[in-house]
């Protein structure tokens, strides 16, 4: 028996676009290929509150927060340029920030991946790639 294909959480979703827009706040990778523009990003389209220190931790809090008050679909836009120009560790960071909060929170963190369908395989490597190949994986302990 082979190795099943990684797939990602249950909170992580990538799309080809083939559907039509799905609701939620969207944030256009493009703008987001570094942390920095993630931030920026980010704060611009939840909006997120003056004191967001804009590193991980407080992203984590500021997103925690905001799952407070109801459920939350981030839909990223051109998703394979997500932290294109950075090391593919923020990415693995990112995604586990996101994780946790998905984890924690009062209500649903849905997060959508959005890119052309050509792009999606590579996006998708990297994803696996950032989270050590542990993307859905079982626990090391799990038979």
């Amino acid at each position: 028996m082979g190795a099943a294909s990684p797939q990602p959480p249950a909170w992580l979703v990538l799309d080809a676009g083939s559907e039509p827009e799905p609701a939620g706040v969207w944030v256009a990778a493009t703008a987001a290929r570094t942390r920095g523009g993630l931030h920026e990003a980010l704060a611009a389209a939840l909006p997120l509150p003056d004191w967001f220190g804009r590193n991980w931790d407080a992203l984590a809090d500021v997103l925690a927060d905001r799952l407070d008050a109801g459920p939350l679909t981030l839909v990223v836009r051109d998703a394979a340029d997500l932290l294109a120009d950075e090391p593919p560790a923020q990415l693995g960071t990112l995604l586990d920030v996101l994780g946790g909060v998905a984890a924690g929170g009062h209500h649903s963190l849905r997060v959508l991946l959005r890119d052309h369908p050509d792009r999606l395989p590579a996006l998708r490597t990297r994803i696996t790639a950032a989270l050590g190949g542990r993307v859905g994986a079982p626990p090391a302990d799990a038979d």
